[in-house]
């Protein structure tokens, strides 16, 4: 069964408390609100003014790029946009075709599909969900052998929006069916300060300075997802240590605490680039080294490390392996 979560029109207003919701979330509900990603927003506002526009659904769009970075806010967005509920379900709870069909045949007109991490749909669900795009319809067979007859249902016109970290995992026909495709990119330090001041009107917190919020920006490795968690951190330390009161200070003890650096890398990264400095005289040298030195699994590394060494300069990857560049190696020296 297709685990999904239909969200309402209620419920994606903060101020209307509905039994069993959430707590207030700083997710935006209009891309008025979706803050950053300014090419990106400019595009989608053309698509859904010119869905409107026809009283028709918005194309299918395909979202990828780094984890943390909106995808999955930005489907909400398009959905309430276009008022209509967003269905949520991902690429591994899709096991197979009957899973896809039964949320597909209960949506209504012009309602939006999220399939997060689509990257990871079986090619079984695949295959339903090719003329499910393109002529809003579902093939099924019944029975099999030569009793075997193939039923066409029809459709609702919806929106499909697939998230994906890994966009060069998707197959091409899958791909070549989205209208729209468009990447998310990383913030710079001034938009996650808007988006950390606008979460705290959001969520109700205690009132932090602009300086503040741009500390816990520049060490937010210019994802949204880390920004929030961060504030939240520091916010709590504030309420029990400096009773409420969060100044550049409070700011800079409370991710001392949580082993935030002023470059914005945690213990596992300067692990990482101890590792490469002392052991492999800053390489180069193979991830899978690395990953055995560390006790850490390789995939760890690639995903979760990696990419922001990467995007800082730390880190160079070359056709002989992994090496440290020039600032890297300082980095290292200094930890």
């Amino acid at each position: 069964m297709t685990r999904e979560r239909v969200v309402s029109p209620l419920e994606q207003k903060n101020d209307v408390e509905v039994p069993g919701a959430s707590t207030p979330s700083a997710r935006p509900q209009s891309l008025e609100h979706y803050l950053g990603q300014t090419e990106l927003k400019e595009r989608l506002g053309i698509a859904l003014q010119a869905a409107k526009v026809r009283s028709g659904p918005m194309e299918h769009t395909l979202l990828y790029g780094p984890p943390g970075l909106g995808k999955t806010t930005l489907a909400h967005v398009i959905a309430n946009e276009l008022g209509s509920k967003a269905w949520v379900t991902s690429g591994p709870a899709l096991t197979k075709g009957s899973d896809l069909v039964g949320t597909l045949t209960r949506m209504d007109a012009h309602d939006v599909l999220f399939i997060d991490e689509i990257h990871r749909l079986p090619a079984a669900v695949e295959e339903y969900i090719y003329p499910a795009m393109e002529d809003y319809k579902i093939d099924f067979t019944l029975d099999s052998g030569m009793h075997a007859r193939v039923v066409s249902y029809a459709l609702q016109p919806f929106t499909l929006i697939g998230a994906t970290t890994r966009a060069g995992l998707l197959t091409g026909a899958l791909r070549s069916r989205f209208g729209l495709v468009h990447n998310i990119r990383y913030y710079n330090c001034d938009e996650l300060t808007d988006i950390l001041e606008q979460a705290i009107s959001f969520l109700s917190y205690n009132t932090v300075s602009r300086d503040a919020l741009n500390r816990i920006a520049s060490r937010s490795r210019g994802t949204p997802r880390i920004a929030l968690r961060l504030l939240r951190r520091v916010q709590d330390f504030a309420l029990v240590k400096e009773d409420g009161k969060c100044t550049l200070e409070v700011v800079d003890n409370a991710l001392a605490l949580e082993g935030i650096d002023e470059a914005g890398l945690d213990q596992l990264d300067r692990m990482y680039l101890q590792t490469l400095a002392t052991v492999y005289e800053g390489g180069p040298v193979g991830v899978e080294a690395i990953a055995a030195t560390m006790g850490e699994d390789s995939g760890t590394l690639e995903d979760v490390v990696e990419p922001y060494l990467l995007q800082i300069g730390l880190l160079a990857r070359t056709r002989q392996g992994r090496k440290l560049t020039q600032e890297g190696k300082k980095i290292a020296a200094e930890h």
